[in-house]
């Protein structure tokens, strides 16, 4: 305190301070004298009103997102404890509070809340501040604090990094009045930010799994030996093959890798805009934006390669191309799934596929479109009743007239009924339709005449109608959630798809389908999996079902460089999972991670004959690494 008295008294001149004061602090105070700080502070300032922080918490809401379980599980820790715990973006502003709830109070009379500004620029030496300009993990305890007001608390921060290019994203901070200082603090709040880099580096994988899957699915017209690009929603390469190896980015020639931000994209962006904001000699032949969820999630920039490399390799395979089939597998269960679905394709009747989330239901509604006798270029029409707000149903079903309700379209609209006309509607989570409506859609199913909203005259149509839930319908009649009479009407055929759990060997089937797709569609070399992990995927109960077996595959294709994958490079879920007993091994469930990786590598050894350099290959490790574990379980080969 005297050495901090003597500095605010004397100023900057003396770059001298009392010996008993950190290196660290000194910095911190010699920063803060040059930036002009009141050491007379009494407290952060605040974000200028209400909006502006909601429009700051909105921006940093991946962080928030990763932080929830954490932080939910500490904050109820620490009541009581006089203690809090603070999470703020990448400008030191304070998005997420939790703790103690007199901390709380004791905090919003320094502005440390929602909204407080704690950048070292503007209210000086602080756990949160002083860890954004160092970039390590800091305390700063009572006097140490450059602004008077704050002196009487201790509070330790931690950076938070993205794990994708190891930018400063934010900052966790434990805080209270300096009772609560312990030299072990800081270890605490570095272990919650590393849970935070955990949760986000997983939330990211599947982000840009997602992403590669919905460029898949694009029409966007690319072949084997074509450039493709494709950035993040933060405008970062994410994924890059046969593309420009270079770019001029702020005047700067920079080498085009993962993690690179070439731009930055806004929701609002046109494909005209892309092209506009892309560094100078970047001019892709195709640009896209890419849309998760509706949202503006990333884009695709696609250059135009040697098209006399080759003509095969520009053949995309799709779910619907003669010759690729539009369900893989051969256990019994779905095998009689899909002859049911034959035998009722063309039958009239509405018809009822259920199963769980991720099994492929829409897939057996595309099955009954594909079948024999549909005339030509018959409409396939989904409509995911999940996903339209209750008061826009009866126009998206039925279509309505111009001016018929607010915020109608002046010209009217045919609803999805009139779209399928001669082809199939799919009705996806129908369990979600709205009661008022469920007497409508009876009416259309059995009159199979359509009236527009605003309309009374009568439009028929003729539409096969397929509808799927996860839910049990029964439960949801029951409950009263859902109309007996549309039930019976809608479920007079029902398919049940089974879960994959229940296929046997149909996830090896799938990983070689997805494999090989995957591998076509983006140019990449197919994976190997080798037998220890196909193990490791066979004995997985999938919960995902078959969607999360193919967003694996996706995620696979972009974090594995050698093309072959070892169960490091695996989700901890799958690696756990029981396997299947072995010969000489206990045959009880597998207890630990270390068992299944022993079980793993004596499966190895019996494939490989005792072979140990082709069992080291088959595990994706080194023969070093290998000899470890082999000592480690105490195996020989």
């Amino acid at each position: 305190m005297r050495a901090w008295e003597s500095f605010v008294a004397d100023g900057d001149d003396d770059a001298r301070l009392d010996t008993h004061v950190r290196p660290l602090i000194q910095q911190s105070w010699h920063r803060c004298a040059l930036s002009s700080i009141d050491a007379s502070r009494g407290e952060a300032p605040l974000a200028r009103d209400e909006e502006e922080v909601e429009r700051l918490r909105h921006a940093s809401q991946e962080l928030r997102d990763a932080a929830r379980d954490s932080f939910g599980r500490v904050g109820r820790l620490l009541e009581g404890a006089q203690a809090m715990l603070i999470l703020t973006d990448h400008e030191g502003v304070i998005v997420e509070t939790v703790g103690d709830h007199r901390t709380l109070e004791d905090g919003r009379r320094i502005h440390l809340e929602v909204g407080g500004v704690w950048n070292e620029k503007v209210v000086g030496t602080n756990g949160i501040g002083t860890a954004l300009w160092t970039g390590e993990p800091v305390f700063v305890h009572a006097a140490e604090h450059f602004c008077a007001g704050i002196k009487p608390w201790s509070c330790a921060g931690v950076p938070v990094r993205d794990p994708f290019d190891g930018r400063v994203v934010g900052v966790v901070d434990l805080s209270g009045l300096i009772d609560i200082f312990r030299p072990h603090n800081t270890a605490l709040v570095a272990l919650a930010a590393q849970e935070i880099e955990g949760a986000m580096e997983r939330r990211q994988n599947q982000q840009r799994a997602r992403l590669l899957e919905t460029f898949l699915g694009s029409r966007l017209n690319t072949g084997h030996e074509d450039g493709v690009i494709l950035l993040d929603r933060l405008g970062r390469v994410i994924y890059a093959r046969r593309a420009p190896e270079r770019a001029q980015i702020a005047g700067v020639e920079r080498d085009i890798r993962l993690g690179l931000r070439l731009l930055g994209l806004s929701e609002r962006m046109s494909e005209t805009d892309l092209v506009a904001a892309l560094p100078e000699g970047l001019r892709p032949r195709d640009v896209s934006p890419l849309r998760i969820d509706g949202e503006l999630s990333g884009a695709a920039l696609v250059f135009r390669g040697d098209r006399t490399a080759t003509k095969a390799a520009g053949r995309r395979i799709r779910p619907d191309e003669p010759g690729d089939p539009l369900i893989v597998g051969r256990s019994p269960a779905l095998l009689a799934a899909i002859e049911l679905a034959r035998s009722v394709a063309r039958s009239g009747a509405a018809i009822l596929v259920e199963g769980e989330t991720g099994v492929g239901k829409e897939l057996f509604a595309r099955l009954l479109h594909a079948e024999p006798g549909r005339r030509p270029h018959a409409p396939f029409v989904p409509v995911n009743c999940g996903a339209i707000a209750k008061e826009l149903f009866g126009s998206e079903l039925f279509g309505h007239m111009p001016g018929a309700f607010t915020g109608a379209s002046r010209e009217g609209r045919p609803g999805k009924f009139e779209l399928a006309d001669g082809g199939v509607l799919c009705l996806d989570e129908i369990g979600e339709m709205p009661l008022d409506i469920q007497p409508y859609l009876l009416r259309v199913i059995d009159d199979k005449v359509v009236y527009r909203i605003g309309d009374g005259r009568g439009r028929p149509v003729d539409v096969d109608l397929v509808a799927l839930t996860n839910r049990d319908l029964k439960v949801e009649v029951a409950a009263g959630r859902f109309r007996r009479d549309l039930y019976y009407r809608i479920g007079a055929v029902t398919i049940s798809v089974p879960p994959l759990r229940e296929r046997g060997d149909d996830v090896a089937l799938l990983v070689e389908h997805f494999n090989r797709q995957i591998a076509t569609q983006t140019g990449l070399a197919p994976l190997e999996f080798p037998e220890p992990v196909m193990a490791a995927l066979l004995a997985y109960s999938w919960p995902g079902n078959v969607r999360e077996l193919k967003n694996l595959v996706v995620r696979l294709h972009l974090v594995v460089r050698d093309r072959s994958v070892s169960l490091t490079h695996l989700p901890a879920e799958i690696v756990a999972a029981p396997l299947p007993p072995v010969a000489g091994l206990a045959s009880g469930p597998v207890a630990s991670i270390d068992e299944v990786t022993r079980q793993a590598v004596v499966r190895a050894i019996e494939a490989q004959d005792g072979n140990l350099s082709k069992v080291a290959l088959a595990l994706g490790i080194s023969r070093p690494t290998l000899y470890r574990k082999l000592k480690q379980y105490g195996l020989r080969a």
